[in-house]
């Protein structure tokens, strides 16, 4: 895997400008250990959004955890994330788009290099370090993270029950063809 959470921390304790990340997270919720799927910002809100398949480059389908990967965008306060069905593909693009200022930065996962998938999985694990430190440290920022994480939840709900009910007319178009095409033949 190109994302090595343990390793990913021991970093940001080595680096001067990150290593309050890692110190104030561990005042709060004690030593940091386990994979991104064990910290508590992860089992408490990350694991509300659900993973739905997508293109990724075939040299690196086996290289990272594509469902982590898409939970950690839904999850973020920076990015949002889409999927762009594509004529003749068999699963659609996950396109990942970063506003920054008056610039926003737009990327299909299935373009990606190693490198910068990796990057992403570092940006998203460090933010949503700081928002858990945040709630544990403001009262104010606690409700307004919890205020925003339950608007991402409810958008997201409805972005997969949107997808949920397209593929249901799809298949209901489908079995609707095929019976007419079935009737035709007995005429």
């Amino acid at each position: 895997m190109l994302f090595n959470f343990a390793m990913f921390v021991q970093e940001l304790r080595e680096n001067p400008e990150k290593k309050e990340v890692i110190e104030k997270y561990e005042k709060f919720f004690g030593e940091i250990s386990g994979e991104v799927a064990d910290q508590i910002w992860y089992k408490e809100y990350c694991t509300t959004f659900a993973s739905l398949k997508y293109l990724v480059p075939d040299e690196l389908a086996k290289d990272f955890d594509r469902d982590m990967l898409m939970i950690l965008v839904a999850s973020s306060f920076s990015s949002d994330g889409l999927l762009e069905v594509v004529e003749g593909k068999e699963l659609p693009e996950f396109v990942i788009s970063v506003q920054s200022g008056d610039q926003i930065v737009v990327k299909k996962v299935s373009e990606l290099r190693g490198f910068q998938v990796l990057r992403l999985y570092e940006i998203y694990c460090e933010e949503q370090m700081n928002l858990q430190i945040l709630i544990a440290e403001d009262e104010n920022e606690k409700n307004a993270i919890l205020a925003q994480r339950d608007a991402r939840m409810h958008r997201r709900k409805l972005v997969v029950d949107n997808m949920e009910g397209d593929k249901v007319k799809k298949v209901t178009a489908v079995e609707q063809e095929s019976k007419m095409n079935d009737l035709m033949s007995q005429l």
